[in-house]
């Protein structure tokens, strides 16, 4: 305990021996913690003598924090790059008081961070005061509503917002650089189900050094986060090409005719399909909307305010799954359906007649970041998937 007092008074001397860095609070030398308690203005916050050594520009100004801009605030004190000097160990307050603030803040409540940080609240409120009484600062106010960041607590958390994202994203980095055992997929539904897990098996004989991970999610990865390797997504080859962030990369895996499907037993006994109008008389399936129909019937010619109805079933796996009880007509593609009309579960609506064109609204993209679409786990899938998808189109034509 000594040792740590004497190294604490060794900094304060060196501190003092830099002209215009450092100022002490008068008021905080001549105050003694039992005076504080007896005074007639009590801070809001527990306010103590060995913290209370700021940057001079803070203590020349009634209230800096808010009269100063943000920029101009920490201007002067930055350390220039490569300096070997450390900050002192009081402009450090405890990493999960850090933690559990940027957590409140981002969130938006107490409870919300102790759920996202697997903490009890009561935890996460104990290190939001001590984050207080370090820094002499009232940073939230206690409202019915939640705790809601003060001015002074919104400017504090957009530096601690900012060094969070730096060190989480230069992790990140670091460990994928690092990881090449294991490539995470994100998928579209249908495909992920009907396509791919019967297909991994082949990918992990060819790669058994690595490891596959797939999510089956219509979401798109935060690719800054790295959430994902790979995303397997269905892109619309109609209108402007999608805008996509600078650190991604592209390419077209499959464009495929996009079908009408449906149960043997439930075309049996209704109206006969001869054109793709014939079915607008009948139950079709949609996903999360109307679109896909809506963009299907536009690709065959029939433009217009389409009055369609039928159930809502979100994803094209569901439609399937509708389709193969006798519930009505999905679209989708051979490579989805492949096992389906094959058995004969399924059939294809139009196969065999020319009022019906070859359309194909969307095509199956492969999507990476940039400075990962040569790692080793991208690259093999990438190239895997590809010969997988030819070698298998190839055979159904």
């Amino acid at each position: 305990m000594i040792r740590q007092e004497e190294e604490h008074a060794d900094e304060i001397d060196e501190m003092l021996r830099q002209p215009g860095q450092i100022a002490i609070s008068k008021e905080a030398e001549a105050l003694s913690p039992q005076q504080g308690r007896a005074g007639t203005q009590k801070s809001p916050v527990p306010r103590t003598p060995r913290r209370s050594f700021l940057p001079a520009a803070y203590c020349a100004e009634p209230n800096p924090p808010a009269a100063r801009g943000t920029s101009d605030m920490h201007a002067n004190h930055k350390p220039p790059p490569g300096s070997t000097k450390l900050p002192p160990r009081k402009a450090f307050p405890p990493f999960e008081s850090l933690r559990a603030f940027d957590a409140v803040a981002r969130l938006g409540g107490v409870r919300k961070a102790a759920q996202a940080l697997l903490r009890d609240h009561a935890v996460i409120s104990r290190h939001l005061k001590a984050l207080e009484a370090w820094t002499g600062t009232t940073l939230l106010e206690r409202t019915p509503g939640g705790a809601v960041l003060t001015p002074e607590g919104r400017e504090y958390h957009q530096h601690i917002e900012a060094a969070f994202n730096t060190i989480a994203y230069a992790t990140i980095d670091l460990l994928k650089r690092n990881d090449d055992r294991c490539v995470h997929v994100w998928c579209m539904p249908a495909f992920a189900l009907h396509w791919m897990t019967g297909h991994l098996e082949s990918f992990q004989s060819a790669n058994r050094d690595l490891d596959i991970e797939l999510r089956s999610t219509r979401e798109e990865p935060d690719f800054e986060t790295q959430d994902a390797d790979v995303v397997i997504q269905l892109v619309p080859t109609f209108g402007e090409p999608q805008e996509r962030p600078a650190i991604v990369r592209a390419m077209e895996l499959a464009r495929l005719r996009t079908v009408p499907v449906a149960s043997p037993e439930y075309l049996t006994g209704r109206p006969e399909i001869h054109r793709p109008e014939d079915l607008l008389a009948h139950e079709l399936l949609h996903e999360e909307d109307f679109d896909a129909w809506q963009e299907w019937f536009a690709a065959c010619g029939i433009d217009g305010e389409l009055e369609l109805s039928g159930p809502r079933l979100w994803h094209g796996h569901m439609t399937l799954a509708a389709a193969r009880r006798g519930r009505g007509i999905a679209l989708t593609n051979r490579l989805v359906a492949r096992e389906d009309l094959a058995s004969g579960r399924l059939v294809e609506i139009g196969a065999s007649c020319q009022a019906f064109p070859a359309v194909a609204p969307w095509a199956y993209t492969f999507v990476a970041r940039a400075d990962r679409w040569d790692a080793r786990p991208v690259r093999a899938f990438r190239e895997w998937l590809i010969a997988a998808i030819e070698e298998e189109l190839s055979a159904t034509e």
